[in-house]
């Protein structure tokens, strides 16, 4: 099944690719890979909240930002691939979370990106993966996450 197709399937709408916030691209392709920038977890161009993970965001709203992320990755992998069709699979997925001193829960809250990119590629969406606590993120969002997927 083609990714256009399962995502339809499945529901889910890719947003508009995030414009950077520094000098960066969100996307770029080398050879069968595409490398995303980190992503935020923008929602129509905003953020849904701001803060750390444990201090005044709740863990599994983080989880659905990371979700989010994992989603805007993928929209900036396909206008970088030049669609969404050629993206066939997950290599590795790195996800930050800004993080009260005390949160040690940073792998739930990056399940979130690796649950939904399970859900689109199936069995090729199973990835190596990192989940770092931080003390602060671009524009004080709660996560971020870059992505590295496969082309087909």
């Amino acid at each position: 099944m083609s990714t256009t197709a399962r995502l339809a399937e499945l529901g889910i709408e890719l947003p508009a690719v995030a414009a950077p916030v520094a000098a960066y691209v969100p996307a770029t392709v080398h050879g069968d890979v595409v490398y995303t920038s980190g992503q935020l977890p923008f929602e129509e161009g905003a953020l849904p909240a701001t803060g750390k993970v444990g201090a005044g965001v709740d863990a599994e709203d983080a989880k659905s930002y990371a979700r989010n992320c994992a989603l805007n990755a993928l929209a900036a992998a396909a206008a970088a691939a030049g669609d969404a069709d050629r993206i066939v699979g997950v290599l590795r997925v790195g996800g930050f979370v800004a993080s009260d001193p005390a949160f040690t829960g940073q792998p739930g809250v990056i399940n979130g990106a690796s649950e939904v990119l399970g859900e689109i590629f199936g069995d090729a969406g199973k990835h190596v993966r990192a989940a770092v606590g931080v003390p602060v993120l671009p524009l004080d969002s709660p996560v971020e996450v870059e992505v590295a997927f496969l082309l087909g």
